[in-house]
């Protein structure tokens, strides 16, 4: 298959659109109810639970076995099982991850997604769902004033990063897979294609995050008032 998505076109844009909406449709009957907001919450746990569940059995349905191509080793993948987890349990230390890598991680997802089929198909749907659940769910967290990233959370969420990154590079080299494009490039268009050859951009991207990770504290800096 072959996609025929439009970057920036009007189905990219409306969908850009529609996440921060959702978050905050979500967030607006939390905040007058906590009751209500747990039951969303954990609706939208499930949600996104089911929703990579489902993509699980159709990748395996039909590509066959997923060791070692298609195995759940991307930052968005890492991102979205503490998302997840951070709904169902509502977990401090698991939603400080979650925040930094994966608002950092699937904003860039969205912003330039690597698609492989038609605009109007499940796996177009799926990458949607999945990396813009991710940013709505976290918004909505914070949104609805249940939890919020704690002081020093950005520098423990950079050590699970690359923790994560260091296990992922080496199955990586073992297996001669590229998760995380540890290796080498995405195919389609990203911010990686400004950042010099390989290995030169991972350093780059390191800065960068470093520099995302920074950008998302500073709403946080203060403690919450009283």
């Amino acid at each position: 298959m072959q996609t025929d998505f439009v970057l920036f076109g009007p189905v990219h844009l409306a969908i850009m659109a529609a996440i921060p909406l959702v978050a905050a449709l979500l967030a607006w009957p939390a905040r007058a109810e906590p009751a209500r907001g747990r039951r969303i919450r954990l609706a939208a746990g499930w949600f996104l639970l089911v929703n990579e569940l489902v993509w699980y059995g159709y990748k395996l349905k039909l590509e066959g076995s997923p060791f070692p191509q298609y195995m759940p080793f991307q930052l968005c993948d890492l991102s979205l099982w503490l998302t997840i987890i951070s709904l169902l349990t509502l977990r401090a230390w698991l939603f400080d991850a979650a925040w930094y890598a994966g608002l950092a991680g699937a904003a860039m997802a969205v912003l330039t997604p690597e698609l492989w089929a038609p605009t109007f198909s499940y796996p177009t749907a799926y990458f949607f769902t999945a990396h813009g659940g991710i940013i709505a769910c976290l918004l909505f967290l914070v949104w609805s004033r249940q939890v919020r990233p704690r002081p020093g959370s950005m520098w423990r969420s950079l050590i699970v990063l690359n923790g994560w990154g260091a296990f992922v590079g080496a199955f990586n080299a073992i297996y001669g897979t590229n998760y995380m494009f540890l290796c080498r490039k995405p195919s389609a268009a990203s911010l990686l294609d400004y950042l010099g050859p390989w290995p030169a951009y991972l350093l780059a991207g390191e800065a960068l995050a470093v520099f995302f990770f920074f950008l998302l504290w500073l709403p946080f800096r203060r403690p919450t008032p009283r």
